[in-house]
């Protein structure tokens, strides 16, 4: 078995489509009424919404009945032929974005067996943030004793030269097109393709040819275990995938989950340099904090200034609402000015007091940091064409460092996949 392979892949009949796809579970945390809005739209009709919790419900009481009527309502879609079936394939989609640009993928499942979401891992398959730990209980719970999965979990692979999708979109007129429909709330639409059996023989040498030994040092330069693929998006339902299968092997042997369908997790691969994939920074925002001390405390922790004492600098922007200004570190604690400013803020929270949300989006880091007791920090973006070697050298970087787009062109729940053995 590869690391990458090919999935039995449910996909909702027609005329759920359109009110089953919502949105990555961990986009607009600090926005219920987005949420809302959703489970408005949504009503009784079959939805991933009823398949997840959202990030901004994780506080609420009776989150164990919840989950429990989640694996209820799982059940219930598998038996009620809410899904068609697509027996051992790949997917090839375009997501069509909120301004028009495409970005391409391909759907298939990935061997957990590869992956470890250790900052130091050395496995084809690495996260490149830190993970917050504290994330992923809720999901393992979800996940364990859950009979379907459903994925916003995007991992990047390294092809300057556009030599895997190039072909599949080239050629996908030839392909049984299975879906083509718009994502609620403006979020842009999405088709996809099943990918036929030649097509995928010439896709999958293309896949093994991105472990390749010599080709991975002659990019690199670097003698060191080849990095195949890269978390990007959702980091902690794949750590959570990890967890419950590592789990499994505890109770059962790993021999017995060779050929467990959790030993795999249903993912999209994304092309680094896809036109149309921005790096986004994550923002933070700090709630129930003394503006004051906090601005004092860390002036003289990160030895802050308004202007650069050496370059590179690291940099960030401060938001107390519409007032903005710019600092330089001149203290830094790590490589990145996203892992400096994290790691004072974790030191002063739990030091002192305070909670930090990570925010996708300037305009609404500006309205939640003009609330009392609140202040804002816009993060510059990081290189894309360094982000490989960087995950390499240093390992995984500090979490919630990056998003790919906006929070309204990410990843929206639609394929899904049994990850229970069938009764």
């Amino acid at each position: 078995m590869s690391i990458f392979s090919p999935a039995d892949i449910l996909i909702p009949k027609a005329p759920y489509r359109e009110r089953f796809s919502v949105v990555a579970c961990d986009q607009y945390t600090s926005q219920p009424e987005y949420w809302q809005e959703v489970s408005r739209l949504v009503g009784d009709a079959p939805s991933a919404l009823k398949l997840i919790i959202p990030e901004s419900d994780l506080s609420f009481s009776g989150m164990k009945e919840r989950i429990g009527q989640v694996h209820a309502v799982m059940q219930e879609y598998l038996d009620g032929g809410v899904f068609d079936r697509v027996p051992d394939s790949y997917l090839y989609i375009e997501r069509t974005l909120r301004d028009g640009r495409i970005r391409r993928g391909l759907i298939g499942m990935l061997d957990l067996k590869a992956y470890d979401y250790g900052a130091q891992s050395t496995l084809p398959v690495r996260a490149t943030e830190a993970t917050v730990l504290e994330r992923i209980p809720p999901r393992v719970a979800v996940r364990e004793g859950g009979a379907l999965e459903s994925p916003h979990v995007m991992v990047l692979f390294d092809d300057p030269q556009d030599r895997v999708l190039t072909p599949l979109s080239a050629q996908k007129e030839q392909m049984e097109k299975l879906y083509d429909f718009p994502l609620m709330m403006n979020s842009g639409s999405v088709a996809g393709w099943r990918v036929d059996p030649p097509k995928a023989q010439a896709l999958e040498r293309e896949l093994q040819n991105l472990g390749d030994a010599k080709r991975f040092f002659e990019r690199y330069g670097l003698r060191v275990p080849a990095l195949v693929f890269a978390v990007g998006d959702g980091n902690h339902s794949l750590a959570s995938a990890k967890e419950c299968y590592r789990r499994l092997c505890a109770q059962y042997g790993e021999e017995a989950m060779a050929k467990h369908p959790a030993r795999y997790a249903l993912v999209e691969l994304v092309n680094l340099y896809e036109p149309s994939l921005d790096f986004e920074p994550i923002h933070r925002v700090v709630f129930e904090i003394d503006r004051a001390h906090l601005l004092k405390t860390m002036r003289e922790s990160l030895r802050l200034s308004e202007e650069p004492a050496q370059q590179p600098a690291q940099q960030f922007t401060l938001l107390q609402g519409k007032e903005r200004k710019s600092f330089y570190i001149g203290a830094p604690r790590a490589n990145m000015a996203v892992g400096s400013l994290q790691s004072f803020l974790d030191d002063y929270i739990g030091r002192y007091s305070g909670r930090c949300d990570y925010i996708h989006g300037d305009e609404v880091v500006e309205k939640l940091s003009g609330e009392p007791g609140c202040l804002g920090f816009l993060l510059p973006p990081i290189d894309k064409n360094e982000f490989f070697k960087t995950v390499l050298v240093d390992g995984a970087l500090t979490r919630k460092t990056f998003s790919m787009g906006h929070a309204w062109d990410k990843r929206f729940y639609l394929e899904c996949r049994r990850i229970s053995e069938k009764a």
